[in-house]
């Protein structure tokens, strides 16, 4: 009985890992560095929340606009592409094929099954076999860009709520540390999420989300004090 195997990859999480772990990481040491820098300047608790719900749809708004002009674009390119290779094998079927079996060959095929190969795939899908091959564009894998908005504003938006649920419940007179210590909590966790669903090192992940997000936060505060009201 033949039996299907089916291999799972770390890299078949890159996609929706990036743009989950970016929105959420970008969220919540946003938020967490306004609020901070915000506390730090002596303003009152209400001033704060405000800032840091500005913060958090601000931040969405503009992750979602980013991500769907950048998606956008690459989906633009490879419309054009996919554009001119329909016309290529429309004006050069033979020359088509005689490139196809050619990327197969420079693959490790001999002449005559790269030829087999091009023959049976164009006369299956062109299109589809010359994108793939060819250009690199699957199905999979391309440029949704409506889709990539969607999920960078609420991974934002998600990220963003963490510290403002803390700024919500912590005493005014422990703000800052609450922020800071369940920030870098928050961070180490999605640190080291992302890394082990890539399969990297875990500890390398945490030790270098924390390290980045803390100096932001330092950052900020530093600023709130420097400019902000003496009392």
């Amino acid at each position: 009985m033949h039996i299907r195997h089916r291999e799972f990859h770390k890299l078949d999480n890159i996609g929706w890992l990036r743009a989950a772990v970016l929105g959420a990481n970008d969220g919540i040491v946003s938020t967490s560095s306004l609020i901070i820098g915000v506390a730090a300047s002596h303003a009152t608790h209400q001033s704060i929340l405000v800032a840091g719900v500005a913060g958090l749809v601000a931040g969405a708004m503009s992750m979602a606009t980013g991500e769907y002009v950048s998606v956008q674009s690459q989906a633009d390119t490879e419309h054009a592409a996919l554009g001119k290779e329909r016309i290529e094998l429309r004006d050069d079927p033979k020359g088509e094929h005689h490139e196809l079996a050619n990327i197969y060959i420079n693959r490790g095929l001999e002449p005559s099954l790269a030829d087999q190969v091009a023959t049976s795939l164009m006369a299956h899908d062109a299109l589809a076999a010359h994108s793939k091959d060819e250009l690199g564009i699957t199905e999979a894998m391309r440029a949704k860009p409506l889709q990539a908005a969607l999920a960078s504003a609420l991974s934002f938006a998600f990220g963003a709520a963490l510290p403002l649920v803390v700024v919500q419940l912590a005493p005014h007179d422990k703000l800052v540390p609450f922020t800071v210590v369940t920030s870098l909590a928050f961070l180490a966790f999605l640190g080291g999420l992302a890394a082990k669903a890539g399969g990297a090192s875990v500890r390398k992940g945490v030790i270098r989300v924390a390290f980045w997000s803390a100096l932001s936060m330092a950052a900020a505060a530093g600023i709130g004090a420097m400019f902000g009201t003496v009392v």
